[in-house]
C-alpha cells in the first residue's frame, strides 16, 4: 500500500516527459537479466523508470524501446507488458479488498452495503460482475440519493471476490470511508487507464 506522502512525489514519465503525481505513474525496474519488471508496489531495488498509467503509454514505451533510453543500458520488455501490469494491478486490487476485510473496513453482503451506502460510509460500492441486475440498480438508487455518494466497481467475478475475502457467494460489498479506501482510490485510477472499471 502507498503512503499518504508516497503518492504525492513527482516523477518524470519517460514516454512523454512530463512530471507528474506517482499516483499516475507506474513504476518498472530492470531485472538482473535486464527484462523490464513492473513494480507495483515500488518496493523493487534498482532505478525506477515511470510510465504514465495508461495501456497506451506502457505499449508505447515498450514498442519504441523507451526504457533502453530512459535506462542508458539494453533492456527487454515484451509485447505484452501493459496486459501484464493490469493482470498484476487486478491481482493487488483482490488482495487489498482481503485487506480490507480483515481491517474491518469492507462489509459483505447486500442489506449491508445498502445501510453503508444510505449511512454515507460507503467510499466503493464493489459488486460481482456476474451479480444480478436487481440488486445492483437498487444499490445504485441509493447511492445517488446519498449525501455522500460511492463509486462503483463492477470488474471481478463472484467467484475472484469469494476467493479474495474467503466468503462465500460474495456479490455486494462495500468499502468504508477512510484511509484504506482513499489507498485502495489510488490503485483503481491507474487501473482505469488500462481497463473500464464497470461492463
Amino acid at each position: 500500500m502507498l503512503s499518504h506522502a508516497q503518492a504525492h512525489r513527482e516523477r518524470r514519465d519517460i514516454v512523454t516527459g512530463e512530471v507528474m503525481d506517482e499516483a499516475r505513474l507506474v513504476r518498472f525496474v530492470a531485472g538482473p537479466d535486464g527484462v523490464v519488471t513492473p513494480d507495483l508496489a515500488r518496493k523493487l531495488p534498482g532505478r525506477g523508470l515511470w510510465v504514465a498509467a495508461t495501456r497506451e503509454a506502457v505499449t508505447t514505451a515498450a514498442r519504441k524501446n523507451l526504457f533502453s533510453r530512459a535506462a542508458k543500458t539494453k533492456l527487454t520488455a515484451s509485447a505484452d507488458l501493459a496486459d501484464e501490469v493490469e493482470r498484476l494491478m487486478r491481482g493487488r486490487l483482490l488482495a487489498s479488498l482481503g485487506m480490507a476485510r480483515k481491517a474491518g473496513e469492507l462489509v459483505l453482503g447486500f442489506e449491508k452495503a445498502l445501510a453503508a451506502v444510505r449511512a454515507g460510509r460507503a467510499a466503493w460500492v464493489v459488486e460481482a460482475s456476474d451479480g444480478a441486475e436487481d440488486g445492483r440498480r437498487k444499490l445504485a438508487q441509493a447511492a445517488h440519493g446519498a449525501a455522500s455518494p460511492p463509486r462503483t466497481l463492477i470488474l471481478f467475478t463472484s467467484e475472484e471476490l469469494s476467493l479474495a475475502l474467503g466468503a462465500p457467494n460474495v456479490i455486494h460489498t462495500a468499502f468504508l470511508a477512510g484511509r484504506g479506501a482513499e489507498r485502495w482510490t489510488l490503485d483503481v485510477e491507474r487501473l482505469a487507464g488500462f481497463r473500464p472499471l464497470f461492463p
